[in-house]
């Protein structure tokens, strides 16, 4: 199934990206993320979007705090580990701590997603959209799950979304294509 596809290769992504390195101070409000979103957006070479996007990813997931920079290392590594509940426990731990933390409420969506919990993980894409309206994972993450509960003109208006903030997620403009062919089919 596309969609099961679609969130084993988002949530891989999302895991990969906690082991890049970056500078000290980072989460939505780090002043590097204006121009790699402009960049990402401009440039049509995909090993330059892939650069930019893993750039973007590492400063999201970056805090000053060692709490916090703990806490994350910790929640993904469980995460990747398949050790969902201590995640969880985590990333809990984390957007309690700081509460404006768009990537703290990101992950925890990821692992509300993973535990199968679309509402609370929806609630947790809600927020991290609030604080990072351009965050295409989350997004991306919105349009698997309406992919998962069959809302495919939810997840196409999602996956779109990402798309206009990242034009060169693959798999995403392949799952628009179906859809858009899979909608049109229900009108005939």
């Amino acid at each position: 199934m596309p969609g099961k596809w679609l969130a084993w290769v988002a949530a891989l992504g999302l895991l990969m990206s906690i082991t890049a390195p970056g500078a000290a101070r980072a989460d939505q409000e780090d002043d590097r993320l204006d121009d790699l979103f402009a960049r990402l957006k401009a440039t049509s070479s995909t090993m330059e979007a892939a650069a930019l996007e893993q750039q973007i990813w590492s400063i999201w997931i970056e805090s000053e705090d060692v709490s916090v920079a703990r806490l994350m290392r910790e929640g993904t590594v469980a995460m990747s580990q398949g050790q969902l509940g201590r995640a969880l426990e985590r990333f809990d731990r984390m957007v309690e701590l700081v509460p404006e933390f768009a990537e703290g409420w990101n992950k925890r969506a990821t692992v509300h997603y993973l535990m199968g919990d679309y509402q609370a993980s929806v609630l947790d894409i809600q927020r991290t959209l609030e604080l990072e309206p351009r965050h295409f994972g989350a997004l991306s993450g919105l349009g698997l799950i309406y992919d998962a509960i069959e809302e495919p003109s939810a997840a196409l208006r999602s996956f779109e979304a990402a798309l206009a903030i990242h034009p060169h997620l693959a798999g995403t403009r392949q799952r628009i294509g179906e859809l858009r062919r899979e909608l049109s089919g229900r009108r005939t």
